[in-house]
Order: structure tokens, then C-alpha cells, then sequence
């Protein structure tokens, strides 16, 4: 795949370029801010671009302002930011119109080598690519809220599941359930959340994102 790069970091940007090229990726450019990358996004159309969220010259939001452009102008592209903190209202505006296509790590999560390279390619695939870390978070922050407080144990464990990023099957993998079980805990969850099924939505989307913003 063909994958750009903005991150301040020199010494992380370097080693990700470094990485994906080893692995058999292209890395046509490589950008210490956002604006060079957009630039650059008329005339060598990538697959994916990874983006740091705060970068210069503000070190606020450039990298997420410059990631929502992208979605907008580009959407075939797929989008994965970098954080170095869990910005929990970030990764919700990211994920606002779609999760397809879209993925959101802390940085820790690029020196785990195969964790960073299988986001990459679920962002690839069009799927979602969130932060285990993150998702954890999100669950704890949501614990006494409604309707996820409705949520079973088991339930909960496949709604985190979910909003990392995961089909069904890799859900069944990882939790150690049958395809069936997961199935049917998605519809219970889809129920509990009061997200009937909707032609020109994705219920798995919707979910994810209730999950974010409550």
C-alpha cells in the first residue's frame, strides 16, 4: 500500500517510514506538519495517510483538522491518527460521518510492530482501527451511563470489541465465542442502544460512535 506520513517527530516519523517500507509499502512522502501533506495530496494520491493529531504550529489540532479534510475531499483515503494521549472527543468527531476507513492509536501503539501494521491494514480494508487503550477508557468513562449501562458483561466485552475495529469472526476469536454468540450479543447490544435497522445506515457504525460520545 501506498501510505504518507505527517508527524513532527522526526525520530518516530523516520522509524515508521522505515518500518513500512521493510514490510513491502511505499512511502512517497513524509512531512514534519499537515500542511505539506495536503499539498502533496493533489499530485501523489496515497492509499492511507497517517497523521499526528497535534502538530505544528499550534500543536493543537492540525493533524485531526487536516485528517477531516482529507475524509472530505478524499474519502477513498484512508485516515489513521496518532495521539499521545486519549482525546476522546477527537476520535468522536473523526468517526462522525463514518468508521469506515478510519483508525485511531496512541503512539505506544506504533512500537507494537504487528498491533500497528494490522490497523493499518484494517484501515486499508475500509474497516475501523481504535485504540485497545482508548476503547478501555471509553468503557470505564461509561460505566454508569445509560443505555450502555444496560449493557451485560458480555455484551460490553463485545461492544469494546467492536469499536476497536474487529469483524464478527475476529470478535469470536478474541472473546473465545462462537460467530452465533457474537451475532446474537450484536443484536442484543443494536436493541439496548436503540439503533433499529435503518436502510442507508450501518448499525456497527452507529454503535461505535453512541459508544464514543456518551
Amino acid at each position: 500500500m501506498r501510505v504518507m506520513i505527517a508527524e513532527d517527530s522526526t525520530l518516530l516519523r523516520e522509524g515508521m517510514v522505515r518500518l513500512l517500507v521493510e514490510e513491502g509499502h511505499e512511502v512517497p512522502a513524509a512531512f514534519g506538519e499537515a500542511v505539506s501533506l495536503l499539498k502533496e495530496m493533489e499530485s501523489r494520491r496515497p492509499d492511507i495517510v497517517v497523521l499526528d493529531i497535534r502538530m505544528p504550529p499550534t500543536h493543537t489540532d492540525e493533524g485531526l483538522r487536516a485528517a477531516l479534510e482529507i475524509r472530505e475531499r478524499w474519502p477513498e483515503v484512508g485516515v489513521l491518527m496518532l495521539s499521545q494521549h486519549i482525546e476522546r472527543n477527537y476520535a468522536a468527531q473523526l468517526l462522525a460521518a463514518s468508521a469506515e476507513g478510519v483508525g485511531y492509536l496512541l503512539k505506544d501503539r506504533v512500537a507494537q510492530v504487528e498491533e500497528f501494521l494490522d490497523a493499518l491494514e484494517r484501515v486499508h480494508a475500509r474497516g475501523a482501527a481504535i485504540d485497545p487503550e482508548v476503547v478501555r477508557h471509553l468503557v470505564v468513562r461509561t460505566t454508569h451511563t445509560d443505555p450502555l449501562a444496560r449493557l451485560t458483561p458480555r455484551e460490553r466485552s463485545v461492544l469494546e470489541a467492536l469499536a476497536q475495529g474487529h469483524t464478527n469472526t475476529a470478535i469470536a476469536q478474541k472473546l473465545h465465542i462462537s460467530l452465533s454468540a457474537v451475532e446474537k450479543n450484536l443484536n442484543t447490544i443494536f436493541g439496548k442502544l436503540e439503533l433499529p435497522q435503518t436502510t442507508g445506515y450501518s448499525r456497527r457504525i452507529l454503535a461505535v460512535l453512541r459508544f464514543l460520545k456518551s
